[in-house]
């Protein structure tokens, strides 16, 4: 899966309708274009491929009265929302995701009612304890790694990498259950996204291209 398209559906999503350099700008305002591969470039491709595939639909407005170039404004459609959908579940309960897919998803979670937030959060410590066992058959990390030459190092980082990801999926689920954030249908959601004309301090720097977008 490709964290790109999750995050593009997910920020037009919040916005209701957005322009491509409003999508840039949340993105940015989160961080994604350092861990993840929402660079401007793949944001504006996504947003046209996207709209061609009918997962997003594409508004030509006019130019501002400040002479400003046109823009295209995205909206998601019912199939782009389902689409979206499924990217979040899969990415959240799936053990073995990009760390980038999994950060996305993360930034959604919060769109989904809290009781299936949970429960898909505990698909994904289950499915981490399988992968872990089945390694275990024939790796044992008390043994330490070198019973398997230096080749044991990698099957070492990757027990340590599950390990060290299913004590951080047992604490969020601690801490959900506990009441933390606000999710679907519970009332006001935290508000993720620059307003129109905010300044974004992690902006990048690249000029917005209008009507490329």
């Amino acid at each position: 899966m490709s964290a790109i398209r999750l995050l593009v559906l997910g920020a037009v999503r919040m916005h209701g309708r957005a322009h491509g350099y409003q999508v840039r700008n949340d993105l940015e305002y989160w961080g994604a274009h350092e861990w993840s591969n929402a660079k401007p470039g793949s944001i504006y491709h996504a947003l046209k491929q996207m709209a061609k595939q009918g997962l997003l639909l594409a508004h030509e407005t006019a130019p501002s009265t400040a002479g400003g170039p046109p823009r295209t404004e995205y909206e998601v459609t019912e199939e782009g929302l389902a689409e979206y959908r499924t990217l979040l579940r899969d990415a959240i309960r799936s053990y073995d995701q990009n760390l980038d897919v999994l950060s996305a998803a993360i930034g959604f979670i919060v769109d989904l009612p809290r009781e299936e937030a949970v429960a898909l959060l505990k698909e994904r410590v289950e499915g981490m304890k399988e992968w872990r066992d089945s390694v275990t058959g024939y790796y044992t990390p008390e043994e330490g790694p070198a019973s398997l030459g230096h080749i044991g190092e990698i099957m070492n980082l990757w027990v340590h990498s599950a390990d060290a990801g299913a004590e951080w999926t047992r604490g969020l689920i601690e801490r959900i259950e506990g009441g933390a954030y606000t999710f679907a249908g519970e009332g006001d959601p935290f508000v993720g996204v620059l307003a129109e004309g905010e300044e974004n301090p992690y902006a990048t720097g690249v000029p917005d291209p209008g009507d490329d977008d």
